[in-house]
């Protein structure tokens, strides 16, 4: 299997099994190792198990997230600090919403609130 563009948004599927090697994780998400190394630095929800030897093991859902964290820094155009305050502050359903979903849900969320606090 060979990376892809890192701006590129295909990324092939991932397979069903329980842990992936990080080189295996670089591959399905078109990031190389050093960078994923450096990303559990970075994202404190990115934690693979370690086993022998320092080696890195990642779950399906360690996959998908790092999918995400690279859809936020190499798609989005979100910085580190950025992308960390986007999966810290939404909730999985509002990573990928576009601006006019997140500003139409924040105009509901306003409505409910002054609602409550009356005339």
């Amino acid at each position: 299997m060979t990376m892809l563009d890192p701006s590129s948004d295909e990324l092939p599927p991932i397979p069903g099994k329980r842990y992936f090697t990080i080189g295996e994780v670089g591959q399905l998400c078109s990031v190389k190792p050093h960078v994923l190394r450096y990303w559990e630095q970075e994202f404190p929800q990115l934690q693979p198990v370690k086993r022998r030897g320092n080696r890195r093991y990642y779950q399906r859902h360690e996959v998908e997230l790092i999918r995400t964290i690279r859809k936020l820094l190499y798609i989005e155009g979100y910085t580190i600090s950025g992308a960390c305050n986007q999966l810290k502050g939404s909730e999985p359903k509002r990573v990928g919403a576009s601006g006019d979903e997140v500003a139409a849900q924040l105009v509901d969320e306003l409505q409910e609130i002054s609602a409550l606090l009356g005339p």
